[in-house]
């Protein structure tokens, strides 16, 4: 009998840092499409999925303000990096057969659809992967925000950030050997010790909708579906550890 899933319906949140692969810039297609298998796995066996991409492979607009540029045309800069990894992203699954659809915040009607909530909820239920692109469409917002907002609108069981290790640690683990990893916490522990899990606006977001926030290694392949159900090695951030 197959598991059951403890997130039927999950925002995934990938780092545009994660389609860089081994490269200094830009996408790795081949680890683009290693993604998009995992999230094909999970979408066929009966998961619901959306995803949020950065686009720090691309542009980041703290780095541009801190060169001296405005940081509200440097975020939205970093906004248009994500449509374009968002774009390689559902080039990734439709090669695999899995309908996508990339839809911006920010119009932009000749290169993909503008978000509008009823209109993303029905491909979700019709078992498309929605892929939100250029973050809420605000500058002074991070991805991990935009993740986390559209992980409630899109009525998500959980919102989850996939990263390179697996789980949240009180330090970086592979700089600090010592660094405690957690398997449970709550949002105001997140937002006390200050964990870099997400931005504080973030957690705060997810706790105040009491939206759980799973943290997980991305490295392995088919851990999303782990993930999904539930036997993944992780951190899960609710309102009780």
């Amino acid at each position: 009998m197959a598991t059951p899933f403890r997130f039927k319906r999950m925002l995934l949140k990938l780092s545009g840092e994660a389609l860089m692969g081994q490269n200094a810039y830009g996408i790795d297609m081949s680890v683009c499409d290693r993604l998009a298998g995992d999230v094909a796995e999970a979408r066929d066996a009966g998961a619901q999925i959306a995803v949020v991409i950065g686009g720090g492979n691309i542009f980041r607009g703290l780095t541009g303000a801190a060169k001296g540029m405005d940081r509200a045309t440097g975020d939205y800069m970093g906004m248009l990096a994500t449509v374009m990894n968002a774009l390689a992203f559902q080039n990734a699954l439709e090669k695999r057969k899995v309908p996508a659809r990339v839809l911006s915040a920010i119009p932009m009607p000749t290169v993909c659809e503008s978000y509008v909530r009823p209109k993303a909820l029905s491909y979700i239920d019709k078992g498309h992967v929605c892929i939100f692109a250029a973050g809420t469409g605000n500058p002074f917002f991070t991805t991990d925000t935009a993740a986390t907002l559209r992980a409630i609108e899109m009525n998500c069981d959980c919102v989850a950030k996939a990263t390179s290790v697996d789980g949240v640690y009180s330090a970086d683990p592979k700089r600090d050997p010592n660094a405690k990893r957690y398997d449970r916490l709550t949002y105001s522990e997140v937002l006390a010790k200050d964990l870099k899990v997400m931005d504080g606006a973030a957690i705060a977001l997810a706790r105040d909708n009491h939206l759980p926030v799973l943290v997980f290694s991305i490295k392995e392949a088919g851990n999303l579906l782990k993930a999904l159900k539930g036997e993944a090695r992780a951190t899960v951030i609710h309102d009780q550890a």
